[in-house]
């Protein structure tokens, strides 16, 4: 019988975060076995490990292929499902460096100990950004009925990429973000004929701090909790637009309106164009 077990990430409190699902051998699953696991579950992602590639690289015993699944269909990357699994690993096989063959691509990851459990940081795919369409940025506006003086205009809109496309809008007030009650299928049909695994929604709330939200219609939730493809797509997309020092360490909060706070640690270092995203995890009981 398949183990699933139930983490959640950036988030030290099982009640917060985003909750992932987490099979460590899925040796025995084709594709309908794991859409079934992770529709069972229900949330967002569900990540399942089988054996890695020919010559992927990583300390043996520490390298392996994953496979990520919403509730209604596979997903190139997922940030939070990574955090999730490993950590999983790491409270088996101890902390250390990870990598994992993602459909994305490599993703390294490092496991460490801190405060009493554990903190996993991703290292992202190559990124990229580029502009959105002005009618595709009406119909996103449209469906979450937002007039076009609620963005922020030093957000400008811009789909950006690190492991999967999101659309980043940028939110003038903390009250425009938190006012969240969106067209679903509107709003889902455009994020599939653009390729989009979320609609990032930004508000800057200092420096190097921001509060986001994440309509996921396509994995067939409203929203997702604690989104680390897109902090990393993100950080990708505040380093371009010039937001942010090319060195820097960004603060993601997520989750306080839907009663399940998290923190995503985005690190953007001069000459690496990849992004980093760390944050802790937990086991759910």
């Amino acid at each position: 019988m398949t183990e699933v077990l139930r983490y959640t990430a950036f988030s030290t409190d099982p009640a917060g975060g985003n909750s992932a699902g987490v099979v460590l051998d899925a040796s025995g699953l084709d594709e309908a076995g794991m859409l079934r696991i992770a529709a069972g579950l229900g949330y967002s992602e569900t990540a399942f490990l089988t054996a890695p590639p020919e010559g992927l690289g990583g300390a043996e015993g520490r390298a392996f292929t994953v496979r990520y699944f919403s509730p209604k269909a596979e997903v190139p990357f997922c940030g939070h499902a990574t955090v999730a699994t490993a950590v999983a690993l790491a409270e088996r096989i101890g902390p250390g460096e990870l990598v994992f063959a993602t459909p994305a691509g490599t993703v390294p990851v490092s496991v460490t100990a801190a405060d009493g459990g554990l903190r996993a940081v991703l290292t992202s795919v190559e990124p990229y950004v580029e502009e959105a369409g002005p009618a595709d940025l009406a119909e996103a506006l449209a469906a979450l009925d937002w007039p076009e003086s609620d963005l922020d205009p030093g957000i400008p809109p811009r789909i950006a990429y690190a492991g999967a496309r999101h659309l980043v809008l940028g939110a003038a007030t903390r009250a425009r973000l938190a006012d969240l009650a969106y067209d679903f299928p509107r709003l889902e049909a455009l994020m599939r004929r653009l390729d989009l695994t979320t609609v990032q929604l930004v508000h800057r709330t200092g420096p190097a701090l921001f509060d986001v939200r994440d309509p996921f219609p396509v994995g067939g939730v409203v929203e997702d909790p604690a989104t680390g493809a897109a902090a990393a797509a993100f950080g990708a997309y505040a380093r371009e637009l010039g937001l942010v020092p090319a060195d820097a360490v960004l603060t993601l909060r997520q989750g306080q309106d839907m009663g399940r706070p998290g923190v995503l640690t985005v690190e953007l270092r001069e000459g690496d164009t990849r992004v980093r995203v760390g944050g802790s995890a937990v086991r759910i009981a």
